[in-house]
């Protein structure tokens, strides 16, 4: 079970670049239920996530470069792609921010997933992030695959 809220970015951390950060490129073979596929550095996968906002199930599979790279091409819509630092954060969490390239240049979310959902509702966000989006599938890369829904915001 995936339990993570999410958040519009006001401004960008300070010193962003003293964190450990990587390359995702993600694409999606259906988003009802969502099924992607994604590279992580030199890492590929297949993800199966059910329907919710705060709360869904979601399961990982290895795939190969190959596997990857012919199941790319068969995906809908935008290619999400993304750099995602990664932030310690209080409570042995970590703060995964998304700096979106591409249709969504300019776009930044902060994402923070937790063991339960009472410390999920309980978390009190940095004060360089902005609005709660978490109830808002707006911002599921699922959805933002589909099209491009709206004027890229943030930092």
């Amino acid at each position: 079970m995936e339990i993570e809220r999410k958040f519009l970015v006001k401004e960008l951390p300070e010193n962003l670049e003293q964190y450990p950060h990587r390359e995702l490129e993600q694409g999606y073979l259906c988003t009802a239920p969502v099924v992607r596929v994604r590279r992580d550095g030199d890492r590929y996968e297949l993800t199966y996530k059910s329907g919710g906002l705060m709360m869904r199930e979601e399961y990982n599979l290895p795939l190969t470069r190959e596997g990857y790279e012919h199941l790319l091409p068969k995906t809908d819509g935008i290619v999400i792609r993304k750099t995602r630092y990664v932030l310690p954060e209080d409570g042995g969490l970590s703060i995964e921010l998304d700096l979106f390239h591409g249709e969504y240049e300019g776009l930044a979310l902060a994402e923070v997933e937790f063991p339960s959902r009472e410390e999920a509702e309980a978390y009190q966000p940095r004060p360089w992030m902005g609005e709660d989006v978490t109830m808002s599938g707006k911002y599921h890369n699922s959805v933002m695959s589909r099209a491009k829904n709206q004027e890229p915001s943030g930092a």
